[in-house]
């Protein structure tokens, strides 16, 4: 069955950086979409990163030249770099199989605090 793994979460200060990795399985990674979303308490879940199968990438505006999403196919595995990490980039992220069946991962937390 189809699987997704996230880990790399944590505390980091505010300026620091993580890297999440989505560790997938049950399905020919490369051959799909694969995203990563945030969930803030009370908000909404958004897109964050997206890679197509061609390794073409798309960013919503608030994480542009912060974070960057790669993908390993040879290891079923896509990381999300993020760098000068904000309070505001505090949420839970989820990793996302793109469809037509749609999966998700358990989630990741990260908190950016001093």
């Amino acid at each position: 069955q189809v699987q997704l793994v996230e880990s790399g979460g944590g505390l980091v200060q505010p300026g620091g950086s993580l890297r999440l990795s989505c560790a997938a399985s049950g399905f020919t990674f490369s051959s799909y979409v694969m995203s990563w979303y945030r969930q803030a308490p009370g908000k909404e879940r958004e897109l964050v990163a997206s890679i197509t199968t061609g390794n073409w990438k798309t960013y919503a505006e608030s994480v542009k030249g912060r974070f960057t999403i790669s993908r390993d196919n040879a290891k079923n595995t896509v990381y999300l770099q993020m760098n000068s990490l904000k309070p505001e980039d505090t949420a839970v992220y989820y990793c996302k199989r793109g469809g037509p069946a749609v999966y998700w991962g358990q989630g990741t937390q990260v908190t950016v605090s001093s």
